[in-house]
């Protein structure tokens, strides 16, 4: 049996469209709820960090080397160093372990 392609568009388009809409047209108040706006306030952040955090320690070939990377990012982000620093040592300590890792 062929999937219909269009079929799984078209619901794609619904939902991604309902979505976007249905906040819009439901909460025409404005939210005063302290614990709802802090709540809606890090989503954003949220969810780049889970979609970011798998990155970073599976897309190398070693766990170990994304994760040493992700510590010394870390280290280097706390110690308030700019985000070129931060990724440029990152990628480093990333292409030194691979070398002797694999």
């Amino acid at each position: 049996m062929k999937p219909n392609v269009y079929l799984y568009i078209f619901v794609m388009a619904g939902v991604t469209y309902l979505i976007r809409m249905l906040p819009l047209t439901l909460i025409k108040k404005e939210i005063k709820n302290p614990y709802i706006k802090s709540f809606l306030y890090y989503v954003p952040y949220v969810t780049l960090s889970v979609m970011t955090f798998p990155a970073i320690l599976f897309g190398t070939n070693s766990i170990w080397s994304g994760a040493a990377a992700l510590a010394v990012a870390v280290a280097l982000a706390y110690k308030g160093k700019s985000l070129f620093q931060v990724s440029l040592a990152a990628c480093g300590i990333v292409f030194v372990l691979e070398l002797f890792l694999c």
